[in-house]
């Protein structure tokens, strides 16, 4: 296990969700340039660093002790993965205070420390959510890898903070000097909402939500073949985005029992809105959570899952075929998994090694729906 070391620490680093023998490593060299050019500038210990974006808390556990730190951002497994990695370096739990990206942090902050996010939506919300939060003097810097790095995530610093000056490029990861200056309140542009023709519903969907703009063609082509008939069956909207799949089956299911999971704070708190529009007080869990691991075993009845394939900038079906062994554990014998995936991924293949049963339920040029039977 690489260590990572910097001016302020030296730690023992983990990723989540856990791999075997994972070969990606919990930093990269946007967080060490980032924290180097921190301690070059000299760090207050009485200074407030919001750290925005910190994949698996890299920056916010190597800054405990050093400063007041505040850690956002909108995965959950990134909030598991610092609690974890602060407690395997044995720092005290609450010396970094995790606020979700669906709540507001509250200033004034001496220093904004900003790994670019995928999503540069989600980077335009935070930026604009700053306004009246930075203290007199503060500074704002930006880091990724360049090739993760588009031009427009400096234009919108630009846009809502002020100046943009990029440094050198430094093993292949490049910083953004940002130099705020005072700029008039914006109204955010999210969230957004697109209509669906059935079921017939509008859709709001927070910053960060995957396909924000318009339902994804996956979802799209499992929704006419969601199950129905199933009486008080527990349902489970695993990787649930803004609701779509959940709310579609309690619509066609009036009386089933429907729990909505995301780790993405964003999507829970869209599916949490869109449910209350569609289904008002309908008793409904939606939660944040790292897939179906909090799940009672033989609890559930039916899982509905398209599921991601990627983590981050990371492509693959690792975190797939994880969800796969959560949702086998929490099924009740003879229930089932439904999915929807691109033809080209294989699923029925893998799931075939989990379920003792797997039927294709329909499929088009592009996307196969299949049901896994536990």
């Amino acid at each position: 296990m690489p260590v990572f070391t910097t001016p302020f620490a030296s730690l023992d680093l983990f990723r989540q969700p856990p791999q075997r023998d994972d070969p990606l490593q919990a930093f990269d060299a946007a967080d060490e340039y980032l924290l180097n050019h921190l301690a070059e500038q000299g760090l207050a210990t009485d200074a407030r660093v919001l750290v925005l974006n910190d994949g698996f808390g890299a920056l916010a556990a190597s800054l405990v002790g050093k400063a007041q730190v505040i850690s956002s951002g909108d995965s959950h497994l990134g909030a598991l993965a610092l609690a974890n990695n602060l407690a395997c370096n044995q720092l005290p739990a609450d010396s970094v205070q995790f606020v979700p990206a669906s709540q507001t942090v509250s200033g004034p902050f001496d220093w904004v420390l900003i790994r670019i996010p995928k999503t540069l939506a989600l980077l335009e919300e935070q930026l604009i959510r700053l306004h009246g939060q930075l203290a007199p003097g503060a500074r704002v810097v930006a880091a990724g890898m360049v090739k993760h790095l588009p031009r427009s995530a400096g234009d919108l610093l630009e846009q809502y903070i002020g100046p943009v000056q990029a440094s050198l490029a430094v093993k292949k990861a490049r910083l953004l000097l940002v130099t705020p200056v005072d700029k008039p309140a914006v109204t955010s542009p999210y969230p957004s909402r697109y209509l669906l023709d059935s079921p017939r519903l509008e859709l709001l969907n927070h910053a960060n939500v995957f396909c924000r703009e318009g339902l994804d063609i996956g979802t799209r082509a499992f929704l006419p073949h969601l199950p129905l008939n199933l009486g008080t069956a527990r349902v489970a909207d695993l990787g649930c985005g803004n609701g779509v799949l959940g709310i579609a089956c309690a619509l066609n299911n009036p009386e089933a029992q429907l729990t909505l999971v995301d780790e993405s704070y964003m999507a829970v708190q869209s599916a949490q809105e869109n449910w209350r529009a569609a289904l008002a007080d309908r008793p409904v869990e939606i939660r944040a959570g790292d897939g179906l691991a909090d799940q009672p075993e033989d609890s559930l009845d039916i899982v509905l899952c398209n599921p991601p394939f990627h983590q981050q900038q990371v492509v693959g079906d690792f975190l797939a075929w994880r969800m796969f062994q959560q949702a086998r554990a929490a099924l009740v014998t003879g229930g089932e998994l439904w999915i929807v995936g691109n033809r080209h991924l294989g699923y029925h293949a893998k799931l075939k090694r989990l379920f003792r049963g797997v039927e294709q339920v329909a499929a088009n040029p592009k996307f196969v729906i299949l049901k896994a039977i536990k």
